[in-house]
Protein backbone atom coordinates (compact mmCIF):
# COMPACT_ATOMS: atom_id res chain seq x y z
CA UNK A 1 0.00 0.00 0.00
CA UNK A 2 1.36 3.41 -0.99
CA UNK A 3 -0.36 6.40 0.51
CA UNK A 4 0.20 10.13 0.63
CA UNK A 5 -0.92 12.04 3.69
CA UNK A 6 -1.18 15.61 2.38
CA UNK A 7 0.14 18.50 4.46
CA UNK A 8 -2.06 21.55 4.11
CA UNK A 9 0.70 24.16 4.00
CA UNK A 10 0.85 25.65 0.49
CA UNK A 11 4.58 24.96 0.28
CA UNK A 12 3.84 21.26 0.52
CA UNK A 13 1.69 20.96 -2.61
CA UNK A 14 2.08 17.51 -4.06
CA UNK A 15 0.98 15.81 -7.30
CA UNK A 16 -2.63 14.60 -7.33
CA UNK A 17 -3.33 15.87 -3.83
CA UNK A 18 -5.21 18.96 -2.70
CA UNK A 19 -5.32 20.42 0.80
CA UNK A 20 -8.09 18.69 2.66
CA UNK A 21 -8.00 15.51 0.57
CA UNK A 22 -7.84 12.19 2.36
CA UNK A 23 -4.92 9.79 2.00
CA UNK A 24 -4.06 8.92 -1.61
CA UNK A 25 -3.60 5.17 -2.12
CA UNK A 26 -1.78 4.38 -5.38
CA UNK A 27 1.65 3.87 -6.87
CA UNK A 28 3.78 6.94 -7.48
CA UNK A 29 5.62 7.44 -10.73
CA UNK A 30 9.25 8.47 -10.90
CA UNK A 31 8.21 11.82 -12.36
CA UNK A 32 5.81 12.50 -9.49
CA UNK A 33 8.40 11.64 -6.88
CA UNK A 34 10.93 13.89 -8.63
CA UNK A 35 8.42 16.75 -8.57
CA UNK A 36 7.49 16.03 -4.96
CA UNK A 37 11.13 16.16 -3.81
CA UNK A 38 12.26 18.98 -6.09
CA UNK A 39 14.74 21.47 -4.68
CA UNK A 40 13.50 25.03 -4.09
CA UNK A 41 13.37 27.24 -7.15
CA UNK A 42 16.35 29.62 -7.45
CA UNK A 43 15.96 33.19 -6.24
CA UNK A 44 16.23 36.06 -8.76
CA UNK A 45 19.89 36.53 -7.84
CA UNK A 46 20.76 32.90 -8.54
CA UNK A 47 20.53 29.53 -6.85
CA UNK A 48 21.53 29.44 -3.19
CA UNK A 49 22.87 26.21 -1.71
CA UNK A 50 20.23 23.96 -0.16
CA UNK A 51 21.40 21.09 2.03
CA UNK A 52 19.08 18.18 2.63
CA UNK A 53 19.78 14.98 4.53
CA UNK A 54 18.34 11.56 3.80
CA UNK A 55 18.40 9.17 6.75
CA UNK A 56 16.58 6.07 7.98
CA UNK A 57 15.68 5.18 11.55
CA UNK A 58 13.88 2.30 13.26
CA UNK A 59 10.92 2.85 15.55
CA UNK A 60 13.28 2.79 18.53
CA UNK A 61 15.68 5.30 17.02
CA UNK A 62 18.44 3.10 15.57
CA UNK A 63 20.08 4.48 12.44
CA UNK A 64 21.98 1.25 11.78
CA UNK A 65 21.90 -2.46 12.50
CA UNK A 66 25.24 -4.19 12.92
CA UNK A 67 26.93 -1.04 11.67
CA UNK A 68 24.99 -0.65 8.42
CA UNK A 69 21.77 1.07 7.35
CA UNK A 70 20.79 -1.47 4.69
CA UNK A 71 19.19 -4.00 7.10
CA UNK A 72 16.63 -1.43 8.29
CA UNK A 73 15.83 -0.14 4.80
CA UNK A 74 13.32 -1.44 2.25
CA UNK A 75 12.41 -1.30 -1.43
CA UNK A 76 10.47 1.97 -1.25
CA UNK A 77 13.20 3.55 0.87
CA UNK A 78 15.78 2.62 -1.76
CA UNK A 79 13.55 4.05 -4.49
CA UNK A 80 13.33 7.40 -2.74
CA UNK A 81 17.07 7.16 -2.04
CA UNK A 82 17.54 6.94 -5.83
CA UNK A 83 15.20 9.85 -6.50
CA UNK A 84 17.02 12.11 -4.05
CA UNK A 85 20.34 11.21 -5.64
CA UNK A 86 18.85 11.78 -9.07
CA UNK A 87 17.96 15.36 -8.12
CA UNK A 88 21.23 16.27 -6.36
CA UNK A 89 24.34 17.98 -7.68
CA UNK A 90 26.48 16.37 -5.00
CA UNK A 91 26.15 13.71 -2.32
CA UNK A 92 28.11 14.48 0.87
CA UNK A 93 29.11 11.50 2.98
CA UNK A 94 31.39 10.91 5.94
CA UNK A 95 34.55 8.83 5.59
CA UNK A 96 33.41 6.23 8.14
CA UNK A 97 30.20 5.64 6.18
CA UNK A 98 32.26 5.19 3.01
CA UNK A 99 34.27 2.53 4.83
CA UNK A 100 31.34 0.72 6.43
CA UNK A 101 28.94 0.84 3.49
CA UNK A 102 31.64 0.26 0.83
CA UNK A 103 30.39 3.28 -1.08
CA UNK A 104 30.35 3.11 -4.84
CA UNK A 105 30.14 5.95 -7.40
CA UNK A 106 26.72 7.39 -8.18
CA UNK A 107 25.38 6.00 -11.45
CA UNK A 108 23.52 7.68 -14.28
CA UNK A 109 19.83 6.83 -14.31
CA UNK A 110 17.96 6.92 -17.59
CA UNK A 111 14.80 8.21 -15.95
CA UNK A 112 16.63 11.32 -14.76
CA UNK A 113 18.71 12.00 -17.88
CA UNK A 114 16.41 14.62 -19.44
CA UNK A 115 15.65 16.27 -16.10
CA UNK A 116 19.32 16.58 -15.20
CA UNK A 117 20.24 17.89 -18.64
CA UNK A 118 17.51 20.54 -18.44
CA UNK A 119 18.79 21.56 -15.00
CA UNK A 120 22.37 21.91 -16.28
CA UNK A 121 23.55 18.95 -14.21
CA UNK A 122 26.00 16.19 -15.08
CA UNK A 123 24.75 12.65 -15.74
CA UNK A 124 25.06 11.70 -12.04
CA UNK A 125 25.77 13.50 -8.78
CA UNK A 126 29.32 13.98 -7.59
CA UNK A 127 30.25 12.16 -4.37
CA UNK A 128 32.02 14.38 -1.81
CA UNK A 129 33.69 12.52 1.06
CA UNK A 130 34.32 14.39 4.33
CA UNK A 131 37.59 13.21 5.88
CA UNK A 132 40.12 14.83 8.20
CA UNK A 133 42.72 12.07 7.92
CA UNK A 134 42.14 11.04 4.28
CA UNK A 135 42.75 7.47 5.45
CA UNK A 136 40.66 5.93 2.72
CA UNK A 137 41.07 3.02 0.36
CA UNK A 138 41.81 4.76 -2.92
CA UNK A 139 41.55 1.47 -4.81
CA UNK A 140 37.76 1.48 -4.33
CA UNK A 141 35.61 2.10 -7.43
CA UNK A 142 34.52 5.36 -5.79
CA UNK A 143 37.98 6.65 -6.66
CA UNK A 144 39.08 4.48 -9.58
CA UNK A 145 35.98 4.54 -11.78
CA UNK A 146 33.52 7.31 -10.87
CA UNK A 147 31.28 8.79 -13.53
CA UNK A 148 31.97 12.19 -11.98
CA UNK A 149 35.33 12.82 -10.22
CA UNK A 150 35.05 12.20 -6.48
CA UNK A 151 35.69 15.17 -4.19
CA UNK A 152 37.45 14.99 -0.84
CA UNK A 153 36.53 17.67 1.69
CA UNK A 154 39.27 18.07 4.28
CA UNK A 155 41.14 20.61 6.39
CA UNK A 156 44.20 22.67 5.51
CA UNK A 157 46.29 20.60 7.95
CA UNK A 158 45.62 17.29 6.19
CA UNK A 159 48.75 15.18 5.74
CA UNK A 160 50.45 16.14 2.45
CA UNK A 161 51.22 12.51 1.58
CA UNK A 162 47.53 11.58 1.90
CA UNK A 163 46.52 14.58 -0.21
CA UNK A 164 49.01 13.48 -2.86
CA UNK A 165 47.71 9.89 -2.74
CA UNK A 166 44.15 11.10 -3.17
CA UNK A 167 45.07 13.25 -6.14
CA UNK A 168 47.03 10.42 -7.75
CA UNK A 169 43.88 8.31 -7.46
CA UNK A 170 41.95 10.95 -9.41
CA UNK A 171 40.10 12.62 -6.54
CA UNK A 172 39.85 16.38 -6.21
CA UNK A 173 40.83 17.63 -2.76
CA UNK A 174 38.85 20.65 -1.53
CA UNK A 175 40.00 22.52 1.58
CA UNK A 176 37.08 23.39 3.85
CA UNK A 177 38.71 24.09 7.21
CA UNK A 178 41.79 25.72 8.74
CA UNK A 179 42.82 22.75 10.88
CA UNK A 180 42.53 19.00 10.47
CA UNK A 181 38.77 18.88 10.27
CA UNK A 182 36.09 20.24 7.98
CA UNK A 183 34.00 23.26 8.95
CA UNK A 184 30.44 22.56 7.74
CA UNK A 185 29.61 26.12 6.67
CA UNK A 186 32.86 26.32 4.70
CA UNK A 187 32.14 22.99 3.06
CA UNK A 188 28.73 24.23 1.88
CA UNK A 189 30.30 27.41 0.51
CA UNK A 190 33.15 25.53 -1.17
CA UNK A 191 30.73 23.23 -2.94
CA UNK A 192 28.54 26.16 -4.02
CA UNK A 193 31.61 27.86 -5.48
CA UNK A 194 32.07 24.76 -7.63
CA UNK A 195 28.51 25.19 -8.89
CA UNK A 196 27.15 22.42 -6.66
CA UNK A 197 24.19 23.97 -4.85
CA UNK A 198 21.67 21.11 -4.67
CA UNK A 199 23.31 19.31 -1.78
CA UNK A 200 22.38 15.92 -0.33
CA UNK A 201 24.00 14.23 2.64
CA UNK A 202 23.50 10.58 3.51
CA UNK A 203 25.38 10.81 6.80
CA UNK A 204 26.51 8.99 8.69
CA UNK A 205 25.33 10.05 12.11
CA UNK A 206 28.55 11.81 13.11
CA UNK A 207 28.57 13.96 9.98
CA UNK A 208 24.87 14.76 10.29
CA UNK A 209 25.41 15.77 13.91
CA UNK A 210 28.12 18.19 12.83
CA UNK A 211 25.86 19.70 10.17
CA UNK A 212 23.02 20.10 12.66
CA UNK A 213 25.29 21.69 15.27
CA UNK A 214 26.62 24.13 12.65
CA UNK A 215 23.09 25.16 11.66
CA UNK A 216 23.59 24.46 7.94
CA UNK A 217 20.94 21.76 7.42
CA UNK A 218 17.92 23.05 5.50
CA UNK A 219 15.89 19.87 5.11
CA UNK A 220 15.61 16.37 6.55
CA UNK A 221 14.13 13.48 4.59
CA UNK A 222 13.56 10.81 7.25
CA UNK A 223 12.44 7.25 6.66
CA UNK A 224 10.91 5.65 9.74
CA UNK A 225 11.34 1.89 9.39
CA UNK A 226 8.68 -0.33 11.04
CA UNK A 227 11.32 -2.29 12.93
CA UNK A 228 12.60 -2.57 16.49
CA UNK A 229 16.27 -3.42 17.01
CA UNK A 230 17.10 -2.51 20.65
CA UNK A 231 20.86 -2.61 21.24
CA UNK A 232 23.08 0.44 21.29
CA UNK A 233 23.02 1.53 17.64
CA UNK A 234 23.61 5.20 16.85
CA UNK A 235 20.80 7.67 16.27
CA UNK A 236 20.64 9.45 12.90
CA UNK A 237 22.69 12.35 14.33
CA UNK A 238 25.51 12.04 16.84
CA UNK A 239 28.00 14.29 18.55
CA UNK A 240 27.47 17.26 20.85
CA UNK A 241 23.97 18.59 21.37
CA UNK A 242 22.91 22.04 20.21
CA UNK A 243 22.28 24.77 22.77
CA UNK A 244 18.67 25.25 21.65
CA UNK A 245 16.82 22.54 19.70
CA UNK A 246 16.04 23.70 16.18
CA UNK A 247 12.45 23.34 14.99
CA UNK A 248 11.65 21.78 11.61
CA UNK A 249 8.23 21.79 9.93
CA UNK A 250 6.65 18.72 8.33
CA UNK A 251 6.25 19.30 4.59
CA UNK A 252 4.93 15.93 3.46
CA UNK A 253 4.43 12.36 4.60
CA UNK A 254 4.33 9.20 2.48
CA UNK A 255 3.58 5.64 3.61
CA UNK A 256 4.54 2.36 1.96
CA UNK A 257 4.21 -1.06 3.60
CA UNK A 258 4.52 0.49 7.05
CA UNK A 259 7.51 2.66 6.18
CA UNK A 260 6.92 6.39 6.70
CA UNK A 261 8.75 8.95 4.56
CA UNK A 262 8.70 12.38 6.15
CA UNK A 263 10.10 15.55 4.67
CA UNK A 264 10.92 18.41 7.06
CA UNK A 265 12.10 21.96 6.38
CA UNK A 266 13.85 24.24 8.81
CA UNK A 267 11.40 26.86 10.06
Amino acid sequence: MRRLFPVTDETAARPAARPGDGPVDRDWTLEELAAAYAYPEPAPGGREPWLRANMVSTLDGAAQHEGRSQPISGAADMRIFGVLRGLADVVIVGAETVRQERYRPARAREGFAALRKAAGQGPAPTIAVVSASLELDFSLPLFTSPLMPTLLLTGAAAAPDRVAAAERAGARVVTAGDGMGVEPARAVRALAELGLTRLLTEGGPRLLGQLVAAGVLDELCLTVSPMLTAGDAQRIAGGPSVAVPERFALVSLLEDEGFLFGRYHRT
